[in-house]
């Protein structure tokens, strides 16, 4: 198995492609490019960062149109959960992210217990004021406009209370560097920058 060297301009065309014709007759005519420029690129990429983040899984390219009013079969990236963290190329590029972004309503409870709490709460604060610093978004699945219930509008944290949870990322839009090794090093970069996030939440969230 060789390492992992990027992924070449064909994956990137792949997905255009897909995204003009997401159909069952371009994906059968193309399905030998997404598994030698999309897929095994990504298997590469999984392997080489299991000893430091964590066995990898890759999610399947097949859309769930079941319950979708969307009912084009094929999704238009190609993404695996790392670790803790997850994973994403497509024909706009590549994005790599951590975190708690869709609790169920138990998570979501301790999660907003934590933030209430003035130790967890002020840890948290200062995870994600260092992670915007250095370049990182963070953001939730859901963000409520106005308080929770039973919390005042004053909260010290309130920003961080109306968030239905916490995830951080990054974006790349797609260049030629994503045709090399230095793709893989943008990946580990952030995923090591999620490490206090998700320590946060391991710990307090579970």
């Amino acid at each position: 198995m060789s390492g992992f060297t990027g992924w070449p301009i064909e994956a990137v065309e792949f997905y255009e492609g897909l995204e003009a014709d997401n159909s069952k007759v371009y994906w059968q005519r193309h399905k030998q490019t997404y598994e030698q420029s999309v897929r095994a690129p990504m298997e590469h990429l999984m392997a080489e960062l299991a000893d430091e983040f964590g066995p990898a899984t890759l999610f399947r390219p097949y859309r769930d149109v079941r319950f979708s009013a969307d009912k084009a079969p094929y999704k238009t990236n190609c993404a695996a959960r790392v670790g803790l963290g997850y994973v994403s190329f497509s024909a706009e590029g590549l994005s790599v992210g951590a975190g708690l972004y869709m609790p169920d309503p138990a998570a979501l409870q301790r999660y907003r217990a934590a933030v209430d709490k003035e130790k967890s709460g002020t840890q948290l604060a200062s995870i994600v004021a260092a992670l915007h610093e250095a370049g990182y978004r963070t953001m939730a699945h859901e963000v409520l406009k106005t308080a929770p219930r039973g919390i005042p509008k004053d909260h010290p944290r309130i920003d961080l209370l109306r968030h239905k949870g916490i995830a951080m990322m990054k974006e790349w839009p797609a260049a030629a560097w994503l045709g090399t090794a230095k793709a893989k090093d943008r990946v580990v970069t952030t995923l090591r920058a999620a490490g206090p996030l998700n320590e946060w939440l391991t710990r307090y969230v579970g």
